[in-house]
């Protein structure tokens, strides 16, 4: 990793920084894909890791509905830094 990349990194505040290392989404969907079939050594066949996967699958999508910690300091937080580009979607 460069430095410079580092170093803008650390010039926002806490809850942007907190918020910018936690959104790797699919780095995080993958690894708890990747831990399913470690827990268990032997699946009798393809459907059974398969429906192991789906429902690993639906418990991750239901833990992105839940709403971010501390949303209004935040996003007070992407007003200053970022003025007019900052907007809810």
């Amino acid at each position: 990793m460069k430095w410079e990349n580092l170093s803008t990194y650390f010039s926002y505040g806490p809850q942007i920084r907190r918020l910018i290392y936690t959104t790797n989404t699919l780095e995080g969907f993958n690894r708890q894909l990747r831990k399913v079939p470690k827990s268990k050594a032997v699946f009798p066949n393809d459907d059974a890791l398969r429906k192991t996967l789906y429902l690993t699958t639906w418990d991750i999508t239901e833990r992105w509905s839940m709403p971010y910690r501390d949303r209004g300091e935040t996003y007070g937080q992407f007003i200053i830094e970022f003025g007019d580009r900052a907007s809810i979607a």
